[in-house]
């Protein structure tokens, strides 16, 4: 008797199956943002006016970038998750490598945001880059770490921002677990401010960030098979005020049923339902204080953008 090989599904389906197929609210996670074309809108996000929080964001990089450096003198490696291009962390490499040799190992899952990372700042540090996802690829760093200087592990971006609430203090006690007494965790996060200034951010007049987020559906066409219309689905924004949190869905415009061949099923949309695509949670200083204790870290220094509310907060492994 002959056997059928049955192809194996890759993970992006097996996550778009239990997301889309469980009951109540549909959710795919934003890791699956990132596809080349994914990371090239992302990119061109950052460039909008509406969106002040990457250009807040390097302006405290560029601007406290040797007060950075002095804290973490004695690092010999830079480490960051979620580099995307690694534009911004220029500023940080070059303070350090000022000081002394340096590596800098970026983690990303998108290759193309990597290859990126790897042009943009091989003139300033050697660049070993690591296609993984954000736990996956630290774990891998520090298992084949063999020198004992501390290292300094970015996040940046208000990418902590992007996790469920509940699952906040959990990933950072997962980060700590990795690292060593002593190293240092520079983490971005955008700051509580009206709605005025939020909203627009993730919801530009130019339509940029519904290209972003609709090109998830087109990427599940792309890579699975799927049949989504995207013109029966509109972006939508929403503020959560008792999470704190800028809500990103894709709302199905009528009933429908979007089949996907990689899962060899369909999945039903009533009108008015919506996929919930990604959450930006918004913090205060003091509760990112609170964090750093509670995951095991030392809270040094914090740095806060006057002209758009942001973070950075460097933080020390006890």
């Amino acid at each position: 008797m002959s056997t059928v090989a049955v192809p194996q599904l890759t993970q992006f389906a097996l996550d778009v199956a239990e997301g889309l197929g469980s009951p109540g609210q549909k959710k795919l996670s934003p890791h699956y943002f990132y596809d080349e074309l994914g990371s090239a809108l992302f990119e061109a996000i950052t460039l909008l006016p509406e969106y002040g929080l990457t250009r807040a964001d390097e302006r405290l990089l560029l601007k406290y970038s040797q007060a950075m450096a002095q804290r973490a003198a004695t690092v010999d490696l830079v480490a960051e998750l979620g580099s995307g291009s690694g534009r911004k962390t220029r500023h940080i490499l070059a303070a350090l490598g000022s000081r002394g040799p340096l590596t800098y190992s970026p983690i990303d899952i998108s290759p193309a945001a990597l290859s990126a990372c790897a042009v943009q700042l091989a003139d300033i540090v050697p660049v070993k880059t690591i296609c993984a996802d954000w736990l996956q690829g630290l774990k891998e760093l520090t298992r084949d770490r063999g020198h004992r200087a501390p290292m300094l592990l970015l996040f940046l971006g208000s990418s902590i921002g992007n996790l469920d609430r509940d699952r906040i203090a959990g990933f950072l006690r997962e980060v700590r677990a990795c690292l060593r007494p002593g190293d240092l965790f520079l983490i971005g996060a955008d700051l509580v401010k009206d709605l005025e200034t939020m909203l627009p951010a993730y919801d530009d007049p130019t339509g940029v960030t519904a290209a972003f987020n609709l090109n998830l559906l087109a990427r599940m066409n792309r890579e699975l098979g799927a049949h989504f219309n995207l013109r029966s689905f509109a972006h939508e924004v929403r503020w959560n005020v008792k999470e704190r949190r800028i809500e990103m869905h894709l709302l199905s415009s009528r009933d429908q049923t979007v089949e996907i061949d990689a899962l060899n099923r369909g999945f039903d949309f009533a009108a008015g339902e919506t996929i919930w695509t990604e959450s930006s949670h918004k913090f205060s200083k003091q509760e990112l204080d609170d964090y750093a204790r509670a995951s095991g870290f030392g809270p040094v220094s914090t740095w806060i953008d006057a002209e758009w509310p942001f973070a950075e907060a460097l933080w020390r492994a006890c």
